[in-house]
């Protein structure tokens, strides 16, 4: 099996209104992501709920830190409609 030390899933939990907040700062989310995917980086990336609670988004080949900084950068974070975000591990099978 490969070498998954630098597979991460990065979980966001959005403020309750995310949907009416959102428009001003969505594209160029999706931009960011979409050049996750045109790298490689990307497996999966979506919201959950409906309406949406929070995000996941699963990137290989980066380190913790740079997915938090990926993160950092994120209009989502920037525009504070993320309330908690984390970084994890993540052992695909």
């Amino acid at each position: 099996m490969k070498d998954q030390s630098d597979t991460h899933i990065l979980m966001y939990r959005y403020v309750p209104d995310m949907l009416e907040r959102r428009g001003p700062y969505r594209e160029e989310h999706l931009r960011r992501i979409e050049e996750l995917r045109a790298a490689g980086a990307l497996i999966v990336a979506g919201a959950y709920g409906d309406p949406p609670r929070g995000g996941l988004i699963g990137v290989r080949g980066r380190s913790r830190e740079e997915v938090l900084a990926w993160s950092d950068a994120d209009p989502y974070v920037g525009a504070g409609l993320v309330l908690e975000r984390s970084v994890e591990p993540w052992k695909l099978v």
